[in-house]
């Protein structure tokens, strides 16, 4: 299966293997004296969210960053005052004992950027911003134009590439999907393909003078837009004979289980590729939080060998199959698995979350407030909420109250066959008991199978049928993947379940993991549903972890979205403040998406997917968006969520609370 798969994916040229671990190797670049790709570590970094005026401060707060895990620490210089107050900041954390790398980031000053490039030892420049222009105009521009522009922002860059040169200093070309210039928006438009032209004009320029210590990133806070630019960098790269380390991140991540979820899918599923050098979790936290959440990322990778197992081809034949080199799949765009639906699994259906109550006190109804579905003896009914599961394992348990009626309950064959009431009761078979037992649901049945088994069952015998699909290996995203591809390879079409087994992990890792495993999957269309076993867990932690990935991935959306910046020297108010703020008054505004930004810089750009914007533009001073179209500017902070709530309800986008 591997060699199979492996020709596809060289012919692709985004990774080295669909099905097993194999890490992408890229040119090595000396970051101070850390040195990052080739064969080193994921490294670690975060951003300062202090004053870079404030050297102390900024000090301080970089031990704390350093202690907590990050190899690298990233600080803002929006001026050339903050650039030249670097070498403050770099002299006491040397006289200190400190030998971090530090890295300058610039936007919009190519002065400052040529200043710090003397003194730190890299520096970041977006190109939809240093030398080009960014006003969110519907501009046109003939060939003839493009290049002279293209021509233009050459001569303002080559200096930088010449001073890091001379001084030894490298450098990250940081594309941000939300910051594209008006120049590439009017060719590639707001897109993946966008994001990579953006940063190959400036690593074109880069090697044009013989400049090679570069790192590349394509940040976005839509994670598919993320994991999708980083596919296609790597691939255009490579056509061009380049293989720069990557930095990885999702930006405006979000706080607390939101952020790390987010951050989790789109940089999990491109380290389950083999992709990526450095992770920047980027939370609207402090910054010493971060890097626990990038350590614990990377960290199972360090663990895993160069090859996993993944299954072998007398499991998975794909030889067998006639149709297995063709791609089934576009790692590059989002498509969803044509499935025909049973019940309201499949199809156009979104994707259910199931959850394993087996072990819970059965007699007591209240134990499903914990998955969506809140009791009340008095009316002896039941409430739901939005994040309310949609399917509860049961195995051979039998409860002695009546479930809500929008739960289905599933057990085990055994002990469903011998129910006297069926009603909204459906069976678990395992394989072997589906193969022979002819006696099933004729509505719904769910088919236990394990990724390293590609059952021979024909389209006729899955009738009404979902899978469960479960994997034990190492690498298990990349053998449930192939068992996708093979399905449709051979046009089978019933709906799968993911189903994913994490032993002894705590909160923090086992949403992480999850996030990382399942996530993936959704982000290339594949899966629809979700079941996080983890015995011994809570469950409304695997029920909230289960409705966070699909929300992440953008396929089932059941609460209000904040895009929220890090913070950094440049936020412009108490961003952690401001988002709990904000959050308290909108959370329950589903499927809206509200960016909450602490400068101008990451505003509008960054925050590109919100429907809403909340913006500091000055102290004291906020501006409101709708999309990227400004409605109220340098509103006084006291009224600017009041104001921002009137627009909401003026599109007609509000609903009170309960």
């Amino acid at each position: 299966m591997e060699n199979i798969l492996a020709k596809h994916d060289l012919a692709g040229g985004y990774c080295n293997s669909l099905t097993a671990y194999s890490r992408y190797l890229t040119r090595e670049v000396n970051i101070g004296d850390i040195a990052l790709g080739g064969h080193n570590p994921i490294r670690i970094q975060s951003m300062t969210t202090t004053d870079t005026m404030d050297t102390l401060g900024t000090v301080e707060q970089t031990i704390r960053m350093v202690e907590s895990g990050c190899e690298y620490v990233r600080i803002t210089a929006p001026s050339i005052k903050e650039a030249e107050n670097l070498a403050n900041i770099k002299k006491e954390l040397r006289f200190r004992g400190y030998n971090v790398p530090l890295i300058a980031d610039i936007h919009f000053t190519p002065n400052a950027a040529e200043m710090a490039a003397r003194i730190v030892e890299k520096v970041r420049v977006n190109p939809g911003n240093y030398a080009d222009k960014k006003k969110f105009e519907n501009l046109e521009y003939t060939q003839d134009a493009y290049n002279a522009e293209l021509s233009r922002i050459y001569k303002k860059f080559i200096p930088l590439v010449k001073i890091c040169k001379e001084y030894g200093t490298a450098m990250r070309i940081g594309t941000n999907h939300g910051s594209l210039s008006d120049r590439i928006m009017s060719h590639y438009g707001d897109t993946p393909r966008g994001m990579v032209e953006s940063a190959m004009e400036f690593i074109r320029m880069c090697e044009d003078q013989n400049y090679y210590n570069l790192v590349i990133s394509m940040k976005a806070s839509n994670t598919q837009v993320m994991v999708q630019a980083y596919r296609l960098l790597v691939e255009t790269m490579a056509k061009e004979g380049m293989n720069y380390p990557l930095h990885l991140g999702v930006t405006e991540a979000g706080d607390g289980e939101d952020g790390r979820i987010k951050s989790a899918v789109g940089i999990g599923t491109l380290l389950e590729d083999g992709l990526g050098d450095t992770i920047r979790v980027s939370l609207t936290e402090d910054p010493e939080f971060e890097a626990p959440v990038a350590k614990a990322l990377a960290g199972r990778y360090a663990l895993r060998s160069p090859k996993s197992e993944v299954g072998s081809q007398e499991s998975i034949n794909l030889q067998s199959t006639p149709h297995a080199l063709r791609p089934t799949y576009s790692p590059y765009e989002y498509n969803r698995r044509i499935t025909n639906p049973v019940q309201h699994i499949g199809g156009h259906h979104h994707p259910v979350v199931m959850i394993d109550v087996s072990k819970e006190n059965l007699k007591d109804p209240y134990f499903l407030s914990s998955v969506g579905y809140n009791y009340s003896a008095g009316l002896d009914k039941y409430n739901l909420v939005d994040q309310a599961c949609d399917l509860a394992f049961l195995g051979d348990n039998l409860p002695s109250f009546s479930f809500p009626g929008n739960l289905k309950q599933v057990y085990n064959y055994e002990t469903w066959v011998k129910l006297k009431d069926k009603n909204n009761c459906h069976p678990l078979f395992s394989f072997e008991e589906f193969s022979k037992i002819e006696t099933r649901d004729e509505l719904l049945n769910f088919v236990d199978v394990d990724a390293q088994q590609l059952t021979n069952l024909t389209i006729n015998q899955l009738t009404n049928v979902v899978l469960i699909l479960k994997t034990s290996a190492t690498h298990g995203m990349a053998e449930q993947r192939a068992f996708f591809v093979e399905l449709q390879a051979k046009n089978i079409q019933v709906p799968v379940i993911i189903k994913r087994t994490y032993q002894d992990a705590d909160a923090d890792h086992l949403m992480l993991y999850a996030a990382t495993d399942i996530g993936a999957l959704f982000t290339d269309g594949f899966g629809d549903g979700v079941w996080i076993d983890a015995q011994g867990q809570n469950l409304s932690l695997i029920n909230s972890t289960s409705f966070g990935i699909l929300q992440a991935t953008r396929t089932r959306i059941s609460k209000t979205e904040y895009i929220s910046c890090p913070s950094c020297g440049r936020t412009l108010f108490d961003l952690q403040e401001t988002t709990q703020l904000i959050r308290s008054r909108t959370d329950h505004l589903k499927g809206i998406k509200i960016g909450i930004m602490g400068c101008i810089v990451n505003g509008p750009g960054e925050m590109a997917d919100a429907d809403y914007g909340y913006v500091g533009t000055g102290p004291d001073k906020i501006t409101l968006y709708r999309g990227k179209e400004v409605v109220k500017k340098n509103v006084t902070t006291a009224y600017a969520l009041d104001e921002l709530i009137d627009i909401i309800k003026d599109d007609g986008n509000w609903v009170e609370k309960n």
